[in-house]
């Protein structure tokens, strides 16, 4: 009939062919491949400035030398009593990373003070997968009580501790992505625990300091809202052999100088290199 061939027609007309969704496909891979090489930029301009230089803060190095001296004496809460402090460095490795990753997990919202204090309690308990399964979440939350938010980490310590368990054989999974998928563990957590429980530096930590003093060093090229933008932009240009150091450094010299209200520029050594210095 004239109508079913002119459907058939039609319809033909509307199915690509192979050919053309081949082509297609190959043009869009070579475009995701550019942008994966870091070449994005140059695909999107035309490549006007193929080997143009990659772009770094203004006075980064002398800022960090001079953040480093302020830091020399390793007195800030983060030196005696960050999570580096709180786990038994004596125990089994398998118990002695758990211990990093409950302290990480403690951590949040906290003070170092108040982390390493129910750390400690936690440890007279003794603190390992099976001793946090078998106590009751009353029990739980006596002994971590005053951290922030105690109530919802009482049961993401209970759900993680479970994962653990069934999943890893009681240690911690060894990479930040199965690491973010356990209850109450942020990015933050999980490239402080590869650092801490691993010895592997696979990105940095970036927390509240990390994040407001890269802001007002301007470290990164715009500004950031949250720590997981910053830390792409700093990972962006920071030199990896200072991947490790950074979160330290900056967690400390927010902790007694750059702090988050009234900053005490006048006894900062960037005063004068710092963009969001206050100058007398």
């Amino acid at each position: 009939r004239p109508e079913k061939s002119l459907f058939h027609s039609l319809a033909a007309s509307q199915v690509p062919s192979t050919a053309g969704i081949l082509r297609r496909s190959r043009r869009r891979k070579s475009v995701t491949i550019a942008y994966e090489s870091g070449q994005g930029d140059g695909a999107e301009q035309g490549a006007t400035e193929p080997q143009r230089p990659r772009w770094e803060p203004r006075d980064w190095q002398q800022q960090l030398e001079r953040i480093r001296e302020m830091r020399r004496n390793r007195d800030a809460p983060v030196d005696e009593m960050g999570v580096e402090k709180c786990y038994d460095s004596s125990a089994p490795p398998q118990v002695m990373r758990y211990q990093v990753l409950l302290s990480l997990m403690l951590s949040s919202q906290t003070k170092d003070q108040v982390t390493s204090a129910a750390m400690l309690r936690l440890r007279e308990h003794g603190l390992t997968v099976d001793s946090i399964l078998q106590m009751d979440d009353a029990t739980l939350g006596q002994i971590i009580y005053p951290v922030g938010f105690w109530r919802n980490k009482v049961k993401y310590i209970k759900q993680t501790t479970a994962i653990l368990k069934q999943k890893y054989g009681g240690d911690i999974p060894r990479t930040v992505e199965e690491l973010v998928q356990l209850p109450g563990v942020g990015p933050k957590m999980a490239y402080l625990a590869m650092n801490i429980a691993w010895d592997s530096v696979s990105g940095i930590a970036v927390d509240t300091h990390v994040h407001r003093i890269t802001n007002r060093l301007k470290w990164v090229k715009k500004e950031t809202r949250y720590p997981e933008e910053t830390r792409v932009a700093l990972e962006d240009w920071l030199p990896r052999d200072l991947w490790r150091e950074i979160n330290w450094l900056l967690v400390g010299f927010g902790q007694q100088t750059c702090l988050p209200v009234n900053p005490r520029c006048n006894e900062c050594l960037n005063q004068d290199i710092c963009p969001a210095a206050k100058r007398p």
